[in-house]
């Protein structure tokens, strides 16, 4: 099978930079340091003048949390990025968040994708959370990077889920392992749940057993459609 890097179907645009988190593994925050996109990382800044990116129309679905969390970003922030989504109903636009917990989204745009990261399986809660304090029928998982073996997950309500591993040269990086990946692929399965496992799990997973499927509102091309579940 042909390999899709997943930047190639959702697109980023990074319209918030900052978050305060601190993981370890923030390829985010190497690259705010390296670019000098803030002066203090660990501080959101919100770019308004990137709103009419979201206008664009080169890709079905953009990733708008990839240098943020949107658990971080303040309230006039999201009245203003949701009304622009709101103008846009065929481009689909997503979000993540460790940090459900603080998140309190009543109503959200039809075309929002909202989810949570999980590493492992001490993680699990985030997805209750998520399901608690947002909103949406479009509510999805990364699990990325795959810390451990996540176990049973409920995936009820859920519209997509991502697996991927860590990537980059970090001393103590974590390597997923293949039963990891099938455990979740095969819950999924069971919900008819499409799963799109990131380039990097190739060499820990066969190419022939890569699965890359999206949901059918990200897709638009010809070459796209054939990948969809």
């Amino acid at each position: 099978m042909s390999i899709t890097c997943i930047k190639d179907v959702i697109r980023n645009i990074n319209i918030v930079i900052g978050c305060p988190i601190g993981c370890t593994y923030c390829y985010a925050r190497i690259n705010c340091l390296r670019f000098h996109s803030t002066e203090d990382f660990s501080v959101p800044v919100f770019f308004e003048e990137k709103l009419r990116l979201l206008e664009k129309k080169k890709s079905r679905a953009y990733f708008l949390t990839g240098q943020s969390d949107l658990a971080y970003w303040k309230e006039e922030w999201l009245e203003k990025v949701f009304s622009k989504m709101e103008e846009n109903p065929d481009t689909q636009y997503l979000f993540l968040s460790k940090r459900p917990e603080r998140l309190s989204l009543k109503k959200t745009p039809e075309n929002g994708w909202f989810g949570v990261t999980v590493t492992s399986s001490k993680e699990k809660q985030r997805i209750e959370d998520l399901k608690k304090n947002v909103s949406s029928g479009n509510l999805h998982i990364t699990f990325e990077p795959l810390f451990d073996d996540i176990g049973e997950v409920d995936l009820d309500g859920i519209s997509w889920i991502v697996i991927g591993t860590e990537t980059g040269s970090r001393k103590g990086k974590a390597v997923t392992r293949r039963e990891w990946v099938y455990s979740l692929l095969n819950q999924a399965r069971k919900k008819g749940i499409p799963v799109f496992m990131k380039e990097d799990l190739l060499g820990i997973m066969k190419e022939e057993e890569m699965v890359q499927e999206f949901p059918s509102s990200f897709l638009h091309t010809e070459k796209q459609e054939r990948i969809e579940l």
